[in-house]
Protein backbone atom coordinates (compact mmCIF):
# COMPACT_ATOMS: atom_id res chain seq x y z
CA UNK A 1 0.00 0.00 0.00
CA UNK A 2 1.68 3.58 -0.98
CA UNK A 3 1.52 6.05 1.27
CA UNK A 4 -1.42 8.20 -0.07
CA UNK A 5 -3.57 5.13 0.06
CA UNK A 6 -2.53 4.37 3.68
CA UNK A 7 -3.65 8.11 4.25
CA UNK A 8 -6.79 7.76 2.49
CA UNK A 9 -7.58 4.97 4.63
CA UNK A 10 -7.11 6.26 8.08
CA UNK A 11 -9.09 9.08 7.14
CA UNK A 12 -11.83 6.88 6.22
CA UNK A 13 -11.25 5.04 9.58
CA UNK A 14 -11.35 8.60 11.16
CA UNK A 15 -14.65 9.35 9.55
CA UNK A 16 -13.58 12.14 7.14
CA UNK A 17 -12.34 10.32 4.25
CA UNK A 18 -15.33 10.86 1.81
CA UNK A 19 -17.27 13.66 2.53
CA UNK A 20 -19.84 14.68 0.36
CA UNK A 21 -19.55 18.12 0.47
CA UNK A 22 -15.12 19.12 0.63
CA UNK A 23 -14.75 23.01 -0.06
CA UNK A 24 -11.78 23.55 -2.01
CA UNK A 25 -9.29 25.22 0.01
CA UNK A 26 -6.28 27.67 -0.60
CA UNK A 27 -3.73 25.15 -1.00
CA UNK A 28 -5.45 23.96 -4.17
CA UNK A 29 -5.82 27.50 -5.63
CA UNK A 30 -2.55 28.76 -5.11
CA UNK A 31 -0.17 25.32 -5.42
CA UNK A 32 -1.20 22.88 -7.66
CA UNK A 33 0.28 19.49 -6.72
CA UNK A 34 2.98 19.76 -9.49
CA UNK A 35 5.69 22.88 -9.29
CA UNK A 36 6.07 25.22 -12.97
CA UNK A 37 7.93 22.68 -14.30
CA UNK A 38 5.44 19.60 -13.64
CA UNK A 39 7.43 17.89 -11.11
CA UNK A 40 5.29 16.75 -7.98
CA UNK A 41 5.39 18.79 -5.20
CA UNK A 42 7.43 16.66 -2.52
CA UNK A 43 5.88 18.68 0.27
CA UNK A 44 2.31 17.17 -0.31
CA UNK A 45 0.50 13.60 0.22
CA UNK A 46 3.18 12.37 2.35
CA UNK A 47 2.83 11.52 6.42
CA UNK A 48 5.67 13.55 7.88
CA UNK A 49 6.91 12.87 11.60
CA UNK A 50 9.21 15.22 13.34
CA UNK A 51 12.78 13.39 13.28
CA UNK A 52 13.74 15.20 16.81
CA UNK A 53 10.90 14.12 18.79
CA UNK A 54 10.34 14.23 22.95
CA UNK A 55 10.94 10.23 23.41
CA UNK A 56 8.02 11.17 26.19
CA UNK A 57 5.76 12.30 23.99
CA UNK A 58 6.09 10.53 20.14
CA UNK A 59 4.98 10.23 16.77
CA UNK A 60 3.98 14.22 15.94
CA UNK A 61 3.56 14.11 12.43
CA UNK A 62 1.87 16.40 9.48
CA UNK A 63 0.31 15.40 6.85
CA UNK A 64 -0.14 18.82 3.78
CA UNK A 65 -2.59 17.36 1.71
CA UNK A 66 -3.46 19.07 -2.06
CA UNK A 67 -6.80 20.13 -1.11
CA UNK A 68 -5.48 22.31 0.91
CA UNK A 69 -6.35 20.00 4.32
CA UNK A 70 -2.89 20.10 6.85
CA UNK A 71 -3.93 16.49 9.05
CA UNK A 72 -1.70 17.00 12.46
CA UNK A 73 -1.46 14.31 14.75
CA UNK A 74 0.52 12.28 17.22
CA UNK A 75 0.76 9.07 19.73
CA UNK A 76 -0.11 11.23 22.61
CA UNK A 77 -2.98 13.58 21.50
CA UNK A 78 -6.34 13.77 19.19
CA UNK A 79 -5.28 14.40 15.49
CA UNK A 80 -6.48 18.19 14.23
CA UNK A 81 -7.43 18.80 10.62
CA UNK A 82 -6.53 22.29 9.53
CA UNK A 83 -6.59 24.76 6.61
CA UNK A 84 -3.36 25.07 5.30
CA UNK A 85 -1.59 27.22 2.30
CA UNK A 86 1.94 27.50 0.38
CA UNK A 87 2.40 30.94 0.11
CA UNK A 88 5.26 31.00 -2.22
CA UNK A 89 7.86 28.15 -3.02
CA UNK A 90 9.61 28.53 0.13
CA UNK A 91 6.64 29.67 2.82
CA UNK A 92 3.61 27.96 4.47
CA UNK A 93 1.45 28.80 6.34
CA UNK A 94 -2.07 27.02 8.20
CA UNK A 95 -4.21 27.85 10.64
CA UNK A 96 -4.02 26.32 14.24
CA UNK A 97 -6.61 27.60 17.17
CA UNK A 98 -7.86 30.89 15.15
CA UNK A 99 -4.15 31.96 14.82
CA UNK A 100 -1.78 31.46 11.77
CA UNK A 101 0.92 29.82 11.48
CA UNK A 102 3.56 31.05 9.38
CA UNK A 103 6.85 29.20 8.47
CA UNK A 104 9.50 29.27 5.82
CA UNK A 105 10.32 25.74 4.52
CA UNK A 106 13.86 25.62 4.90
CA UNK A 107 14.90 22.25 3.32
CA UNK A 108 12.64 20.21 1.06
CA UNK A 109 13.35 16.55 -0.26
CA UNK A 110 11.65 13.60 -0.54
CA UNK A 111 12.55 12.29 2.54
CA UNK A 112 13.46 15.65 4.86
CA UNK A 113 11.16 18.53 5.74
CA UNK A 114 12.64 21.36 7.70
CA UNK A 115 10.80 24.63 8.70
CA UNK A 116 11.43 27.13 10.70
CA UNK A 117 7.99 27.95 12.54
CA UNK A 118 7.64 31.98 12.65
CA UNK A 119 6.49 32.03 16.47
CA UNK A 120 6.15 35.70 17.29
CA UNK A 121 9.20 37.24 18.05
CA UNK A 122 10.80 33.88 17.73
CA UNK A 123 11.81 31.23 15.18
CA UNK A 124 11.48 27.45 15.94
CA UNK A 125 13.17 24.98 13.92
CA UNK A 126 10.63 22.03 13.15
CA UNK A 127 12.17 18.48 11.51
CA UNK A 128 10.55 16.10 9.49
CA UNK A 129 11.25 12.68 7.87
CA UNK A 130 9.24 10.94 6.10
CA UNK A 131 7.05 8.47 7.70
CA UNK A 132 8.36 4.64 7.39
CA UNK A 133 5.53 2.28 6.70
CA UNK A 134 4.29 0.16 8.94
CA UNK A 135 4.48 2.46 12.07
CA UNK A 136 2.50 1.87 15.28
CA UNK A 137 2.93 4.00 17.90
CA UNK A 138 4.25 2.91 21.06
CA UNK A 139 2.60 2.09 24.40
CA UNK A 140 2.72 5.21 26.39
CA UNK A 141 3.89 5.23 29.94
CA UNK A 142 0.86 5.62 32.39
Amino acid sequence: MDTKAAILALLGVWGVGTCGSVIPTMAQETEDAADDHGEPNPLLNKVWVRSEADDALPGPMQIFLADGTLVSDSCWETYRLSKWQQVSDTAISWDEDGMTINADIASLSDSELVLNLKLGSETQEQRFVSATVPYVCPDMVK
